[in-house]
């Protein structure tokens, strides 16, 4: 047995990320799916969606950091991969021996890999149409354009896009005025670049922003970007469960209390369950606070006292839960009235974040293993 080897892990339905792909790509085509596995693909394991992914018909693949991609190219994958913004110049010469389709936005970046005498390398200009993180203004897009063209015998302008900061919020104008914008930029730039501006809520509930191409992250793993698109994620498998054994029992009594600080006070005689699952392992500490519960044989038994960094503790009341019991903290699981089911959702809106944080925050201690093989 492994060192390492714990009654903890998260378990990942490649099966799921495939049918999340093709069911966005029914619905954004002719656009084409780049799948975003920044993150480590959104705390799913980045190498193995990826694949997934690709099965599936996605045509590229999308990350944020040099070392990122750099991880899939290890892993043997060929396809395109963008980095989602613009690395540091002295990660250049990574960049070109490894592949990846850098965005650009500053001169700086573009003379860094232009020293590197790469043969008609591949960029992607980023124009910052109302988000107001990084990218060019409008303005100046097509001027940057041309100094792209200026050095086209070592980079080329094979795409400009723009990321949008409401999408999920199909009401709100803003989507269309960065579109208006977008479209203005680009309207000056030369025929040719591929053209790309959603997300996954800019896919789902914005035809115009679809493009040659769309950046599907969350809606890929399951999960809504938003309250304001979950209508239309409805056909969407969460392709996560966060799953574990209880490590310990033993019956405590009323009016003890329980973990640090002893802020949970036990109103009656309860078998109290350990579960080895604790907040660097990516449970909020909180959770606890806020209603926090998990699945043991397919009741919600609620986590009592602060969670610890390795470990939380489980009121099972008069049940006779066991060492060894399956537990759910993320996914579903059968019970006397039937299905439960306990979501990235429901954690996120517990301490008030969103679901994207409370996936990604799934830390590396904790073993990503495919669902086929489970010992079921």
């Amino acid at each position: 047995m492994a060192a390492d080897a714990r009654w903890a892990w998260a378990e990942i339905d490649l099966e799921a990320i495939r049918h999340n792909v093709a069911h966005i790509r029914d619905v954004v085509a002719p656009s084409a799916v780049w799948a975003v596995v920044k993150a480590d693909g959104y705390g799913h394991g980045a190498v193995d969606v990826a694949r997934a992914a690709i099965d599936a018909g996605a045509e590229g693949l999308c990350v944020a950091l040099v070392g990122e991609g750099i991880e899939l190219r290890d892993a043997g994958i060929d396809a395109s991969i963008l980095l989602l913004s613009e690395p540091p110049p002295e990660t250049a010469p990574l960049v070109v021996r490894y592949r990846l389709t850098p965005t650009v936005y500053t001169e700086r970046f573009v003379e860094a890999l232009v020293d590197e005498r790469p043969a008609g390398m591949p960029v992607h200009l980023k124009i910052d149409t109302g988000m107001q993180r990084v990218g060019v203004q409008p303005e100046a897009a097509a001027a940057f354009a041309r100094l792209i063209e200026e050095r086209s015998s070592h980079v080329r302008l094979a795409g400009v896009y723009t990321h949008p900061a409401l999408a999920d919020d199909p009401d709100d104008p803003a989507t269309a005025e960065q579109l208006d914008r977008f479209a203005d930029a680009v309207s000056v730039i030369p025929d040719g670049p591929m053209l790309h501006a959603a997300n996954s809520a800019g896919a789902l509930a914005h035809p115009a922003a679809r493009m040659s191409l769309v950046r599907v992250g969350i809606a890929m793993y399951g999960l809504s970007p938003g309250r304001g698109v979950d209508h239309l994620c409805t056909e969407l498998r969460p392709a996560l469960e966060l799953r574990a054994r209880v490590s310990f029992v033993k019956q405590v009594r009323a009016g003890s209390r329980v973990s640090y600080g002893l802020r949970h006070t036990f109103e009656r005689d309860s078998m109290l369950a350990t579960i080895p699952l604790g907040y660097a392992d990516g449970v909020p500490r909180r959770l606890s606070s806020t209603g926090g519960e998990v699945l043991i044989r397919g009741v919600r038994r609620p986590i009592v006292g602060v969670v610890t960094m390795d470990q939380l503790m489980v009121d099972c009341g008069e049940d006779d839960v066991q060492p060894g019991d399956d537990v759910v903290l993320i996914g579903s699981q059968d019970g006397p009235l039937g299905s439960q089911q306990i979501t990235a959702r429901e954690w996120a809106d517990s301490v008030e974040t969103i679901s994207y944080e409370i996936v990604c925050g799934i830390s590396e201690r904790v073993p990503r293993i495919p669902r086929r093989s489970i010992d079921s």
